[in-house]
């Protein structure tokens, strides 16, 4: 597989925030900074300096002025869509609206409250060698009770695990997914859906949900606790 031109990514920043409250009633999780620089920021330079050149931005109507100034003040050159949400749609509805911005192309999904570095050329050289219409990137993680633990048979996502007291793996959802364009067929409209749960058990049912696992660094900045780990741990 050559360089990943003709993949297109989307940024998940629509979320409240409502465990990093009181902070996140004025700055959106995603705009928190992390080593003097926005999480998203990170995300974004994944993408970019992976060759995706054409990112899109789910983020929630209240925090529009927010993500203007920065798109204005770190990528006021490059090709990045900023989509708000009037209204919550979670991690799979907004998906609805850009359908014919992502068109017959491949694109990768991610949280915007995660940082991870991580190989998208493996990952969709292994998303590539199977018959799937999703790759889930998967990480090993010393904590996974506090998580999702997902079982995987030759690759195959077969089952999830949502914060098991005795986990039977450790490897856990990263947040991050490269989905073909025929995905699209089992989207559930413009409404409140979950890619967790609307999406992937039937995917993993009908063995069209693949599951890659990296060993990439991978931080979850969700909680406060998570947030001051993030700042001492992430590598720059």
């Amino acid at each position: 597989m050559g360089n990943l031109s003709n993949y297109k990514a989307v940024i998940l920043a629509g979320g409240k925030g409502t465990r990093l409250y009181p902070i996140t009633y004025e700055i959106p999780k995603p705009l928190l900074p992390v080593k003097r620089k926005p999480i998203i920021n990170y995300l974004v330079n994944l993408f970019l300096e992976q060759g995706i050149k054409e990112i899109s931005v789910l983020i929630n109507e209240n925090f529009e002025e927010e993500f203007n100034w920065w798109k204005m003040r770190y990528y006021p050159n490059q090709k990045i869509l900023v989509l708000k949400e009037k209204e919550p749609l979670g991690t799979l509805g907004g998906l609805f609206y850009l359908k014919d911005w992502i068109g017959n192309n491949s694109f990768f999904l991610t949280n915007g409250d995660e940082l991870k570095k991580i190989d998208l050329k493996k990952m969709a050289e292994f998303h590539s060698r199977h018959p799937v219409l999703a790759t889930m990137a998967l990480v090993s993680v010393s904590n996974p009770k506090n998580y999702g633990v997902v079982l995987c048979e030759d690759g195959l996502v077969e089952k999830f695990i949502e914060k098991p007291k005795n986990p039977p793996s450790n490897y856990i959802n990263s947040g991050i997914y490269l989905f073909s364009q025929e995905i699209f067929k089992f989207h559930p409209g413009p409404r409140f859906s979950m890619v967790e749960t609307d999406l992937f058990p039937r995917l993993a049912e009908e063995k069209k949900l693949a599951g890659f696992k990296f060993n990439g660094e991978w931080l979850d900045c969700g909680t406060w606790e998570r947030y001051k780990q993030a700042l001492k741990k992430w590598q720059i």
